[in-house]
């Protein structure tokens, strides 16, 4: 009986080292393979909000990428640059839909990995976290309603008494004050909400990005996207859009030399393909 109970002991014991050498294993590989889900996937914040950039639509179609924790999908220039780097990381990508003001503090507390969301690498953000090389460049316009007093702009002051607004906590916003007399209405919170103010009449026009401006007057037979001849003065980093990451993270060298290998035409004729496939509600 002795003899068999310590049979049983040994082979039970054999049976715990054996367990805990593949957990072992197991999370060393989880490490730059496939075993762990934790450690593979590559979470990309954005607030599915900015066509082109992003958009929020209810399948996959396009591309589309279902987003965590609902049932909804994201599409847009951003899922498909942020598509691209997880394919180089060898990461499997998942995208969180994240309000624009809750993108840094997600970045910072680790809910994600990644801000691929239309943002700037601006000095003050600079501040707060890291940016990899620029993965596209725009200039700003206004968008306005089709036919109205504003569409024949071409400077800036053209607006000195018009109502204009932008995003919150964006430099969109802080450039209005270039416009002498402008009446600088308070910033919304996505750009939806801007479109629907300009459709009601709330505001004469939103600062924008070009592709956005390009968008919104697609998705709406009343808008007008204004061009500027003598437009707002900015810097390179304004203008710029990069991937925003955790201050020193290991992915920053690996992520630009992803973005290096993405051609200008291949980004054009990406972003070409965002505008035409963004839902006609956005």
């Amino acid at each position: 009986m002795r003899k068999k109970l310590s049979l049983f002991l040994v082979l039970a014991i054999s049976a715990i080292i054996m367990l805990a050498g593949c957990g072992t294993s197991d999370e060393s590989e989880g490490t730059g393979g496939s075993a762990s889900p934790k450690k593979d996937t590559f979470k990309v914040g954005l607030e599915a909000g900015y066509a082109p950039f992003n958009w929020t639509q209810m399948d996959d179609s396009n591309g589309g990428v279902k987003m965590e924790g609902n049932a909804e999908y994201a599409g847009g220039y951003d899922v498909e640059i942020a598509k691209k780097l997880a394919e180089g990381l060898g990461k499997e990508l998942v995208i969180v839909k994240t309000e624009w003001d809750g993108l840094v503090p997600a970045l910072l507390s680790g809910k994600i990995d990644a801000i691929i969301a239309g943002m700037s690498p601006t000095a003050e953000r600079k501040e707060t976290i890291d940016f990899t090389d620029n993965y596209y460049k725009s200039d700003l316009v206004m968008v306005v309603k089709k036919g109205g007093k504003y569409e024949g702009a071409t400077s800036i002051q053209d607006f000195s008494d018009a109502k204009i607004t932008a995003q919150l906590n964006t430099f969109h916003y802080s450039v209005i004050d270039q416009i002498n007399g402008v009446k600088k209405q308070t910033a919304m919170d996505n750009f939806p909400a801007m479109r629907v103010a300009l459709e009601s009449g709330v505001i004469d026009g939103y600062v924008s990005e070009r592709p956005e401006g390009v968008s919104a007057s697609a998705a709406n037979e009343n808008f007008a996207m204004v061009e500027f001849t003598e437009g707002f003065e900015t810097s390179e980093d304004d203008t710029a859009i990069a991937v925003g990451i955790a201050k020193d993270s290991e992915l920053t060298a690996k992520m630009n030399e992803i973005l290096a290998g993405i051609s200008e035409e291949e980004r054009i004729s990406i972003m070409d393909a965002a505008i035409k496939n963004q839902p006609a509600a956005e």
